[in-house]
């Protein structure tokens, strides 16, 4: 019988997730290298270079991929000949190598759990709990599955239960067309069928965790149905010309798993999980010789690539903005940003619209200024800053019509599309919408001068920043007229990936 030890589990784990905060699977970045390839799409290709450029420096440096180092999920195989020498909870030990990983001196990560999920949301501050998943199975060892998984890609999960008759590949289509950019594409999708409802979820996530072989799998052709079915999903979906952060390309997702389960005559589950750009998982196996063992990527898997701002360029003056200047931009044009910038997600604006409410005055004036939907990883050494990508721009909408007009706000930086109500309140305000591209987000914080908390501490990661930037890269997403490069993109791209693909 194995012996495996609570100290192997705890440290496996912790390196695991230390390791993959800052090294994309080498399978996924041969999948988006080819993507970049085959992209026509200037925008898409240009967000794809982003991502990839951000991954290698993120390697380089040994800083997280991206900002929101997300939930740590860790899935237990474990063998029925095997001994955990412990005393304690499967929970509490990874638990501990949670907090050993998100609070690691030379590089921590974005503690991003609140401890009560209806009530007061306060954050852990040390990312725990993890989520934890346990089967066992025959044999001697422990295999383990750590990822991951950010929370603007999860917020996209659906789940329906479909008639048997009906068409799981028409549901997924028709389900992705509607889920926006949030979940910061060009990603993975996992397909999870069968079993029941919470079964169905779960093979959805654990197929997240599957290598990637859809570049194979596109030369060689289908060998049996489920491949098939991946396969028609994939065109499909890229067929929507979502691309790359849903500015409109060939490519959406750059693989399609699936995993099915037996289920009840009369259901069909099925759930969908996206994996986004900041896709991040491990395999190991525990046989009680020591702990796991990760072996550094060869720089030689990313490829070099260009960063192209493309011909429509334009160079702002944060600290000179004004009603005039901003109505000049337009949807898809790309902005190089210097001056003075403030960050304000999900908990700032709460509080704002709650001081507006009471007619207090704001911590900080906003009139004519920018603000950056971001809550930025702790800085280490040098740095005046940890990665800084943006955070998903529609779970910000519905505070719009409050803090708009009473601040005079006139830019906003976020990742994906805005709903109907919040371009009407940009419009009505004569504001502008940019994007910065998630999955980027150490690239972005390389622009960042300088960065303070200047209001609402206690909000930890989610407090008001003031940052000074220095020709940070965005684009133009709406205009003071409401148009929509997320409308206008993905409409000017449908059907096109077939196309090229027939080519």
């Amino acid at each position: 019988m194995a012996v495996v030890t609570e100290h192997d589990i705890r440290q496996s784990i912790a390196d695991a997730l230390q390791f993959i905060s800052y090294f994309h699977p080498a399978d996924f970045i041969r999948h988006l290298a080819a993507a970049y390839d085959r992209e026509q799409s200037p925008s898409a290709k240009n967000a794809i270079a982003q991502i990839l450029k951000n991954s290698r420096m993120a390697a380089l440096g040994r800083r997280p991929i991206c900002q929101d180092t997300g939930t740590a999920n860790v899935f237990f195989r474990i063998g029925m000949d095997v001994k955990i020498a412990t005393t304690r909870s499967l929970q509490a030990i990874v638990d501990e190598a949670v907090r050993d990983a998100y609070l690691a001196e030379q590089n921590p990560l974005r503690a991003s759990m609140v401890r009560d999920p209806l009530f007061d949301r306060k954050n852990t501050g040390d990312n725990t709990p993890g989520i934890v998943h346990v089967e066992m199975v025959a044999g001697d060892t422990i295999e383990i599955d750590v990822s991951a998984k950010g929370g603007g890609s999860e917020n996209k999960t659906k789940f329906t239960v479909l008639d048997p008759g009906e068409s799981v590949a028409d549901w997924v289509v028709k389900t992705v067309e509607t889920m926006g950019a949030g979940w910061c594409p060009p990603g993975i999708l996992g397909i999870g069928v069968g079993g029941s409802v919470e079964k169905s979820m779960l093979l959805a996530k654990h197929a997240l965790n599957q290598p990637l072989d859809m570049s194979e799998l596109l030369i060689r052709g289908p060998a049996n149905k489920a491949e098939e079915f991946r396969l028609e999903v994939y065109h499909r979906v890229n067929d929507l010309g979502i691309g790359a952060q849903g500015l409109g390309g060939i490519t959406s997702v750059l693989d399609v798993k699936l995993a099915t389960f037996p289920c009840h005559a009369a259901s069909l589950p099925v759930a969908l999980i996206p994996n986004c750009a900041a896709t991040r998982h491990i395999h190991f196996t525990l046989d009680g010789s020591g702990p796991a063992q990760f072996e550094a990527p060869t720089l030689g898997d990313w490829p070099e690539v260009a960063l192209e701002a493309g011909a429509e360029l334009r160079r702002v003056d944060l600290d000179s903005l004004d009603e005039s200047s901003v109505a000049e931009w337009r949807p898809g044009e790309t902005l190089l940003l210097s001056g003075t910038l403030y960050t304000g997600r999900d908990a700032a604006h709460r509080r704002m619209t709650e001081w507006i409410a009471r007619g207090d005055q704001l911590p900080v004036d906003l009139r004519n200024k920018a603000i950056y939907y971001v809550g930025p990883v702790d800085p280490v050494g040098n740095e005046v800053i940890g990665p800084a990508g943006p955070t998903t721009a529609t779970r910000m909408d519905r505070y719009l019509g409050t803090v708009l007009p009473a601040t005079g706000l006139r830019v906003m930086i976020g990742k994906a599309e805005r709903g109907p109500a919040a371009i009407e309140a940009i419009v009505k305000n004569k504001a502008v919408y940019l994007v910065a591209v998630g999955g980027a987000a150490y690239l972005v914080s390389q622009t960042i001068r300088s960065s303070k908390v200047v209001a609402w501490a206690d909000l930890g990661m989610e407090a008001i920043y003031e940052l000074k930037v220095e020709e940070m890269p965005v684009m133009v997403a709406v205009d003071t007229r409401g148009e929509s490069v997320h409308v206008l993109g993905p409409g000017l791209w449908r059907g096109k990936a077939s196309q090229a693909a027939a080519r």
